[in-house]
């Protein structure tokens, strides 16, 4: 009776994954892709798109000149994030997009959320620390705690990028803040212009102080492009006010304000986020005072885009901060910062304006 022989149930382009890698770690010196292809006797293509995975994945690394060599991995990588708040729109979007990537680049995340608490915040830095893991990323929103967080990081040793506020110790991993908030008050000038006349009562920022000096960039910047625009505003026609980020406080000094001046028909407001542009929808709508004042925000998130999109709200723009790339940037950067390699101190992500004219 002739012998059967036993089904191999392979995957063929792993196969030559794994011939590259295994040839890169019997090597002792880089190696270029001509190289390897003839050693292996793979397609180039298929081995450029290996290699280019592998690097991505942080198996192999390739220097300036095109030579590929092995990276030691002795351990999976472990990733620490403190998240803003799960309560927070943009922050769980944030969320979404750094867990999609971290599993597309083969890093564990061990995810804590700050819950926009500055003893919160400090307690699970802490945590990371006392894991050790091998990088943390920070979206805290408290710039008190901040140089208490970057200090014991540093003292730990471990790399440390923080989202949005800027952190002693840490690189900068965010938008600019400033840029954000011009766009925000070009937004709000041009519809002064068209449908007031240029005819402006008062101009509110919605700050969000604990944050610190560069995210109350925002108003700042928002605040100078309106001046340019409308040079005739006095100083005294601009307010700043503490909406924390937060829709019911937002819309508590909104619906407050509103009701001490009654008169006043022509109000524009930048807020510091999204959520807090939500809270001057809800006052203004409370009070039926709609026709009397617009709104700009910041992040894009869903709920906003929905009243922009309404066309009758008084949000009629918010500045998007592109969240579907924090992720796929992190990763890119804390890799980064793990091999060594020299990254900026501002990572700045891109930005856009989204209109009414603009959504689909």
């Amino acid at each position: 009776m002739a012998k059967t022989s036993k089904r191999l149930y392979l995957i063929p382009v792993l196969s030559k994954s794994l011939d590259i890698l295994e040839l890169l770690q019997a090597e002792t010196r880089p190696m270029t892709l001509e190289a390897i292809h003839r050693r292996t006797r793979i397609s180039k293509t298929t081995v450029y798109r290996v290699l280019k995975t592998l690097v991505h994945r942080g198996y192999l690394a390739q220097s300036p000149d095109g030579m590929y060599r092995h990276v030691m991995r002795p351990k999976k990588l472990r990733f620490g994030f403190g998240g803003q708040s799960a309560d927070m729109p943009f922050s769980e979007e944030v969320t979404r997009s750094l867990r999609d990537a971290a599993s597309a680049s083969g890093v564990d995340l061990v995810e804590l959320d700050n819950r926009y608490d500055a003893t919160t915040a400090v307690l699970n830095a802490e945590e990371f620390i006392r894991s050790r893991v091998d990088l943390i990323i920070e979206f805290n929103v408290e710039q008190s705690v901040a140089a208490i967080i970057g200090d014991k990081v540093a003292s730990s040793n471990i790399p440390l990028i923080a989202i949005d506020i800027p952190h002693p110790n840490a690189t900068y991993f965010g938008v600019d803040n400033y840029r954000v908030g011009v766009e925000a008050g070009e937004m709000l000038a041009r519809y002064a212009q068209s449908e007031w006349n240029g005819k402006v009562d008062r101009v509110i920022g919605l700050d969000l102080r604990e944050a610190g000096l560069l995210v109350q960039g925002r108003i700042s910047g928002a605040f100078e492009a309106v001046r340019s625009a409308l040079p005739n505003l006095p100083p005294e026609a601009f307010l700043r006010l503490d909406g924390r980020g937060l829709r019911d406080t937002s819309t508590r000094l909104i619906t407050d304000y509103l009701k001490n001046h009654p008169k006043e028909k022509h109000i524009l407001v930048a807020a510091a986020t999204d959520t807090s542009a939500l809270g001057v929808v809800d006052a203004a709508r409370q009070l039926k005072r709609q026709r009397h004042i617009v709104v700009v925000g910041q992040d894009c998130i869903r709920e906003a885009l929905e009243e922009i999109k309404s066309g009758t709200s008084p949000l009629i723009a918010s500045v998007s901060h592109e969240t579907n790339a924090y992720g796929p940037n992190l990763m890119q950067l804390g890799l980064a910062l793990l091999k060594g390699q020299i990254v900026p101190p501002y990572n700045y992500v891109s930005h856009k304006l989204v209109t009414r004219d603009s959504l689909p």
